[in-house]
């Protein structure tokens, strides 16, 4: 899919995302309980559009965003955020279409891994991508914040 493609999935339009699309976007990331207070959406979004290495795609069931997903890779690994579907629109097969997407998108582009991070709490969502095939893997993430103020959970 390029960027200025849409592909139709599972009754599912997906496309990147667009100027027009953004307040609809970050209200199911809200609803989604994805956003946390030191990450402001807007200004994520921003970012991922603003290179090749990254975007956001949006699923749509007619007019409506349904589904969306961050997708961007380092040159190697692909990643994943911001994986969302609305929450009355579960079992419809939307998270499937989106991860697809996401894995197409990086396809294109050459990329074989795609990671993704879930808290470990998550369980439901931990049994979604095991249904999709991903594996577990162990690791410890390390992290800082650049400017100086303390980790965040």
């Amino acid at each position: 899919m390029t960027d200025a493609s849409a592909t139709l999935t599972s009754n599912l339009a997906v496309s990147a995302i667009e100027d027009a699309d953004i307040p609809a976007v970050v209200a199911l990331w809200e609803q989604c309980e994805l956003t946390r207070p030191w990450n402001e959406p807007q200004a994520d979004i921003a970012r991922a559009r603003q290179g090749p290495n990254s975007a956001v795609l949006v699923g749509r069931d007619g007019n409506t965003i349904v589904a969306t997903v961050m997708v961007g890779h380092d040159g190697h690994r692909g990643w994943v955020y911001y994986v969302a579907v609305d929450p009355g629109q579960h079992k419809k097969g939307y998270g499937r279409a989106i991860m697809a997407a996401a894995e197409d998108w990086l396809r294109e582009r050459s990329i074989e891994k795609l990671q993704l991070l879930v808290r470990a709490d998550n369980t439901r969502v931990q049994a979604f991508y095991e249904t999709l095939n991903y594996d577990r893997q162990e690791r410890v993430i390390y992290a800082k914040w650049l400017d100086g103020r303390p980790m965040t959970p």
